[in-house]
Parts: structure tokens; C-alpha cells; sequence
């Protein structure tokens, strides 16, 4: 606690009188105004810093602190085969190393499985063990502690010390830092990471196929279709001996992921922001309109033989699925716009290129246009993981301060692309070209996403640069499949916007229930009898719907008639 210690002498000479007062005065504002005030006072005037060095009751002198703080950081556990422990490797001790130094602040990371993060999460939450910082995908976890009293609240927290966290505001604005400040009270329970890199999803086919058969890319569903049918027909001549393990079309147990190509071409483009809000609590598009008629799409090439008929069987992050389309065995899929492509030299296309020949591999296309023939993408807002600090966070300056210091443009950058000669190669252009590294500096996550956590996608400064460096950036894959796959990520956007209505009480604890009753419903729905397939999904949805999904619908329009009325359309940004 920092004292402000102001004493008045008065001298007086007159005749033989001397008088002399003093006073002290002692604030009891909370840790976080008295660091800020010290920073305040310190930064001033030119004169100010060295008054603050002089000062022993100064918290922080020069941006570090006088005394050693400790913070703990929540780092996503991938459990890659070959990776490094993401709590101890070179890049964690890069973020040490310079916290350290620059901030006189010792960071320890806490793995937490990827996968599984919600469920881990809530449980360190639950026993006041979560880490001072912690990153997740999943907002309504972050509301339902906060109504226990269990998260910090963020709004004084970030203005009040703004002027410790240049680059936080730099690179996050006030659009991200602001997103989720409730409209009512203020309070800013989670920072959104920036969403840097906004491309979502894409659909890849084998371009060796297409041209052994002479098809040409398909443009439409029905296309798509009948190329699928050509694939299972002719597996003997695609695949020879291995025909029988032929898959014209894979998906995992994550249907609403891995068809979101088709499932957005069966939405309206004529929806509206209201309607698109009040449906879109699950972000699989389950209560989109059209949605039933994407997965009933999806259920009559199942029951023709032309979907993976085991992909429900693995959970999150088995890699069976890989495995089956490294080996060649798979003619088409949807997935993240660049998947194929990741990974290096363990990439799907690196693996299909050593093992079917150096004219194989999966090439991004358009198939599925809407009832308006555009082949909409509906991308989220410029938002990603949310970042939070829990209410055991006894560090809050120190812990924002972490999070300005990664969100600084050259810490950002080295964590993104590593050491030169080793992780990239710098372009005659000036576009950085990655190399696949091995040893203690592989890089467990695209860019070190997990390191990253206020941002999402290489940002190297310069927009041109930084596109022409992404299309290099992957290991052994010709670039024009890169530049391909980013082009059709990004037709016909559609991008999310915020809808700022505030807390949506009926969100809150239901979400990891909700998932598991969507991905079931959508499981069930895909494998059902053809003429069953009308009574699974109708009755997965109202089990859904029951368990929560109606309240939220029903409380999602009240808000949006709270505070846009009649309009079915959000107002200018």
C-alpha cells in the first residue's frame, strides 16, 4: 500500500517566534488505485520518475516492480505427439524470462487440456484454484462465476491503469476491451483476444481425384453430390486394394463444425440480425432455420454409404480421422479453412504427398450456395478466446500487465514466429516463410496461439506482409493451395457484430450440458433410418430445447426488444 505522505513546514522568523506543524495522511484506497496512482504521479513529468525512485513506498518505478510478484497463466495442454510440455519449453521461458526482466514479475504457466477446458476450468474455478489468468472460449462459464463473486471485475481495473498498458490498448481497442461491458452496470467481467486473422471454415476435396475421374470442382449441392457417388463408385480406381476403405465424405462426432459450409447454405440470406442473435446461442447453428434440412442432407448420404460410418465413435482429439485421410483414404471434408495444411511436414498434405505422390492433396472449394446463390460465410466478430482473472487474483495489475506485455508487437511477433534461420526464413519481400521445427523449439500451436492469448493470427505490421507470409506459412505445401483455401474462406462474408444486451441469465451453466445434448442430437440425427430421421431429431431438439435452449431463445428477444425495440437490425458500429 502506498502512503502519501504530504507534510507542511512552516517557518516563521519573527522576533524570537518559531512555529512549525506537520501533518501525515494516509489513503485507504484498494492495491490497484494505489498502483495506479503511483504509476499516475510517476509518469507526470520529467522530474516525477525520479521522485518515485526516491520514494521506498513506490509500487512500481520505471514499469517494474520494486518487489517481486508472482502470477500464475492458464496455457492450453494439446498433448501433441512430438510437442514440448507447454508449461516448460522455450517459448513459456521466452514469457518468463521477460516478465522477469521488464516487469519484475515471475510467471508460472498452468497446463490445461484443450479439449477438455471448460470441464478443467470449472473445476479449479470451483475449488479457488484457477490460475490469476485464465483464457477460454466459453463466455457463459465466465458470467456464472462472476455471479458468485468469482471472477474480477475488469472496467476500473483497465482505465484506471491505462497508462501501464500501451500495447493492450493498442492491440485489442476499445471495441474488444469494452465487448463484453454490461450495458446496465458497467462491469467488464472478460477481455475478448483479437481476432486477427478472421477466416473460419472450408471445404477440401482431393484435387488428384477430381482430375483422375475429370471432374470438374463442383460448384452446387447437387455437384457436390454426385462427385461423392463418383468417388465410392470408383474406389478400385482411386484407391486399388484398398478400395474397401474408401470415404467419399468425412465428419466428426463435432457434426455441427465439420458441415458448417452446408448447414449456412440452408439459412435464409435474407435473415435478420434479430432473428440470427435470438437463434444463435449455440454456435453450431442447431436453431438456425434450415438446419434440420442441412442434417437431413447430411443423413441421406450417410445412409447411401458416402459419410464415414464410425466418425462418432472418436471424441475430441483422437487422431483417427487424421490418420484416415494422411493414408488417402478420404475424397472430401469440412473443416478450419486451412486444416490439411497444418502441421508441417506431419500435415494431412505433407503425409498424402510422401505416401500417394507429389500431385496429391486437398484443394479448398465453394459448393453450397444459399437461396440467393451466394456461398455466405458467416464469420464471427473480431473476437476469440476470452480472457479473465478470478477473483483469488491477488496480482490484478501485474496480471494485466502480462497481458500487455504479450500483446506488445515484438514480444507478439518473436512468440509467432520464432528465431530466425530456425522457425522462419525473412523474403526478399519481406514476407516471412515458417520452417517446421523440431526439438525445444517446436511450437505446439499454429503461430503459438497458446502463448498469444489476446490475439489470434500472425500480425506482423504490415497487412500486405502479413497476408503474402501466411500463404508461406506452412511447411512443405505449395502456396497456392494456401492462397486458394484463404480466398474461399472469406467469400460472401457475413460478419458477427455486437449484439451488447448484456447478461443472459438463462446462458449461464447450461452450456456443457447443451453441447453435449447438440452433438448427440446431431450424432443420432445423421445415422438414423431415413425414415427416422424426423422423430430423432425432432425429439434431440425438444429435449434441447427443454433443457434450456428455449429460456435462452425466449431471453434473448426480451433483450433485444429492451434495447433496439421493434428493429430487427443492429445499428451502425
Amino acid at each position: 500500500m502506498r502512503k502519501i505522505i504530504s507534510i507542511l513546514l512552516v517557518f516563521c522568523m519573527v522576533i524570537g517566534t518559531f512555529t512549525a506543524c506537520g501533518k501525515s495522511k494516509e489513503t485507504n484506497s484498494n492495491a490497484e488505485q494505489q498502483t495506479t496512482t503511483a504509476v499516475s504521479d510517476a509518469t507526470k513529468d520529467s522530474t516525477s520518475a525520479d521522485t518515485a525512485a526516491a520514494d521506498s513506498n513506490a509500487e512500481i518505478v520505471d514499469g517494474k516492480f520494486v518487489k517481486t510478484r508472482q502470477i500464475t497463466v492458464e496455457v492450453y495442454d494439446r498433448a501433441n505427439d512430438g510437442g514440448s510440455k507447454p508449461e516448460d519449453n522455450y517459448y513459456a521461458n521466452y514469457i518468463k524470462e521477460g516478465m522477469l526482466r521488464d516487469h519484475n514479475v515471475e510467471v508460472t504457466f498452468v497446463p490445461v487440456p484443450r479439449w477438455t477446458e471448460v470441464e478443467q476450468l470449472n473445476n479449479l474455478l470451483a475449488s479457488d484454484n484457477a490460475p490469476d489468468v485464465c483464457v477460454t472460449y466459453d463466455y457463459p462459464t465466465i458470467q456464472t462465476y462472476a455471479d458468485m463473486g468469482g471472477v474480477t471485475d475488469l472496467n476500473t481495473l483497465v482505465e484506471d491503469n491505462k497508462a501501464l498498458l500501451p500495447n493492450l490498448w493498442e492491440l485489442l481497442g476499445t471495441t474488444n476491451i469494452y465487448w463484453d461491458k454490461n450495458p446496465d452496470t458497467g462491469s467488464i467481467w472478460a477481455l475478448e483476444a483479437k481476432l486477427l486473422v478472421n477466416n473460419r471454415i472450408n471445404t477440401f476435396v482431393r484435387e488428384d481425384w477430381l482430375k483422375k475421374l475429370n471432374i470438374a470442382e463442383p460448384k452446387t449441392k447437387e455437384e457436390f453430390e454426385a462427385m461423392l457417388v463418383a468417388f465410392k463408385e470408383n474406389a478400385s480406381t482411386l484407391l486399388g486394394a484398398d478400395a474397401d476403405k474408401m470415404i467419399p465424405f468425412s465428419i466428426s462426432f463435432d457434426v455441427g463444425w465439420r458441415s458448417d459450409d452446408l448447414i449456412s447454405s440452408f439459412i435464409p440470406d435474407s435473415i435478420t440480425d434479430k432473428d440470427y442473435y435470438v437463434n444463435g446461442f449455440d454456435d453450431r447453428k442447431l436453431l438456425q432455420p434450415g438446419t434440420k434440412e442441412a442434417i437431413r442432407t447430411l443423413n441421406k448420404w450417410y445412409n447411401e454409404g458416402l459419410v464415414w460410418k464410425d466418425f462418432a465413435l472418436y471424441p475430441a482429439g483422437d487422431t483417427t480421422e487424421d490418420n484416415l485421410m494422411k493414408a488417402g483414404y478420404v475424397g472430401a471434408f469440412i473443416h478450419n479453412w486451412d486444416y490439411p495444411y497444418r502441421n508441417g511436414e506431419d500435415s494431412i498434405q505433407s503425409n498424402l504427398q510422401r505416401l500417394v505422390g507429389p500431385d496429391s492433396g486437398y484443394i479448398a472449394i465453394s459448393s453450397f450456395p444459399n437461396d440467393a446463390g451466394l456461398y455466405k460465410k458467416y464469420l464471427p466478430g473480431p473476437i476469440d478466446r476470452k480472457i479473465f482473472l478470478p477473483a483469488t487474483n491477488d496480482e490484478p495489475v501485474a496480471s494485466l500487465m502480462y497481458l500487455d506485455w504479450i500483446s506488445k508487437p515484438e514480444n507478439r511477433q518473436f512468440l509467432q514466429i520464432g528465431d530466425e534461420g530456425v522457425t522462419h526464413e525473412t523474403q526478399a519481400d519481406g514476407s516471412i516463410k515458417l520452417i517446421a521445427a523440431t526439438g525445444e523449439k517446436i511450437m505446439n500451436s499454429v503461430n503459438n496461439l497458446d502463448y498469444t492469448i489476446t490475439c489470434n493470427g500472425l500480425d506482423l505490421g504490415d497487412k500486405d506482409k502479413t497476408v503474402k507470409s501466411i500463404a508461406l506459412g506452412y511447411a512443405g505445401v505449395d502456396q497456392r493451395y494456401i492462397e486458394k483455401a484463404y480466398a474461399a474462406s472469406m467469400t460472401d462474408p457475413r460478419v458477427g457484430r455486437n449484439t451488447n444486451v448484456g447478461k443472459i441469465t438463462s446462458e449461464q451453466g447450461v452450456g456443457t450440458s447443451l453441447t453435449d445434448k447438440r452433438n448427440a442430437l446431431y450424432d443420432q440425427a445423421v445415422v438414423a433410418a431415413a425414415d427416422k430421421f424426423d422423430e430423432v431429431f425432432d425429439s434431440g431438439l425438444k429435449d434441447y430445447l427443454s433443457s434450456g435452449g428455449q429460456a435462452i431463445m425466449d431471453e434473448r428477444k426480451a433483450a433485444w426488444e429492451k434495447y433496439f425495440g421493434d428493429s430487427t437490425s443492429l445499428p451502425e458500429q
